[in-house]
């Protein structure tokens, strides 16, 4: 599929992950195969008022391709300058977010708080359309509550600001993250608006990646919690969507192997000490499913130098020799 200009060529994207979507896990999830990455959510305002925090969230690799910045506000002209200021960047295009349910985000007006006003959601696209000469598009979700599902009409206002895509998460700002998720309000958007759809949700492999493609008729699929610990899911998915083969999660040296490459990255960029207060959670998330997940999660929360996580992955690597895992 195509967003304006930008070619994807791939099944699966890395979803923009606030505290999580970071340079080294893009990195790591588009080895894996992901299609496409967009990066943490970054404050229109924060931006424009020189936030050095916010700033940083925008580094892009240019071996990391296509990928996305995203932006979140409720005001159209600081949205505009941030977006302006992005291209300094040189993002692929930039993603307006309509999503975000952390109460920091939509008890400030910002995030799914502004599913409720899609007059304001087609003026944001519009100010960053007409600010930009790179492709825009939004993320929302099905609704405000359960009693305000209005995500066609929240699409239809960012196809008429000019969105060139958008993805629908199939729940609303109430539910955060909680069951049931809807794939049905997607199919809705998708026959509402003539622009790419993408759908997000509930993507935890690569059977659930084709039945959302299947029930939907998205033309893109967004992976978000379904890769944490499991980067591997985006080669998952492309292999059974292309081919009908179904790959097994790699070995636990070449998983450990994994965690490691992606920590290393994360030094890179943000200092060992950050990197590795970082790495608990994400150790943690590569144990989920194994016997005996507690306790190695705790053992993650530990975690303070690559010495430590070298020898935390050789006993995981050796506990699964032994038939412990």
């Amino acid at each position: 599929m195509r967003i304006g200009n930008v070619e994807i060529t791939g099944k699966a994207a890395l979803a923009p992950m606030a505290g999580v979507a970071d340079r080294a896990f893009r990195k790591i999830c588009m080895d894996f195969g992901a299609a496409c990455v967009i990066g943490e959510m970054v404050s229109a305002k924060g931006l424009t008022y020189g936030d050095r925090k916010s700033a940083e969230l925008l580094e892009l690799d240019d071996d990391i391709r296509p990928a996305a910045i995203q932006l979140f506000g409720d005001d159209p002209a600081i949205m505009a300058e941030a977006a302006r200021q992005t291209l300094a960047y040189k993002p692929d295009w930039i993603d307006i977010n309509f999503g975000c349910p952390a109460p920091k985000i939509a008890g400030n007006h910002c995030g799914s708080a502004l599913m409720r006003e899609p007059e304001l959601c087609r003026r944001l696209v519009q100010a960053v359309k007409d600010a930009v000469p790179i492709p825009v598009t939004a993320k929302i979700r099905k609704g405000y509550a359960k009693d305000e599902v209005n995500a066609v009409d929240v699409a239809r206002a960012c196809e008429a600001g000019g969105a060139d895509a958008i993805t629908v998460h199939g729940r609303t700002r109430d539910q955060m993250y909680a069951p049931p998720v809807d794939w049905d309000i997607i199919r809705q958007v998708k026959q509402a608006v003539s622009v790419k759809v993408i759908g997000n949700g509930d993507v935890v492999d690569a059977k659930s990646a084709a039945a959302l493609y299947e029930q939907t008729g998205c033309d893109l699929i967004m992976v978000g919690r379904g890769a944490l610990g499991r980067p591997w899911i985006f080669q998952q998915i492309e292999a059974y969507l292309n081919h009908e083969v179904c790959l097994p999660d790699p070995g636990m040296a070449q998983r450990m192997a994994t965690l490691m490459r992606q920590v290393e990255l994360t030094i890179r960029h943000k200092g060992e000490r950050v990197a590795l207060l970082e790495a608990r959670k994400h150790a943690a998330w590569y144990m989920n499913g194994l016997r005996g997940a507690a306790q190695l999660r705790r053992q993650a929360g530990t975690l303070t130098s690559m010495e430590d996580l070298a020898a935390f992955c050789a006993r995981v690597i050796r506990l699964d020799e032994e038939g412990l895992l």
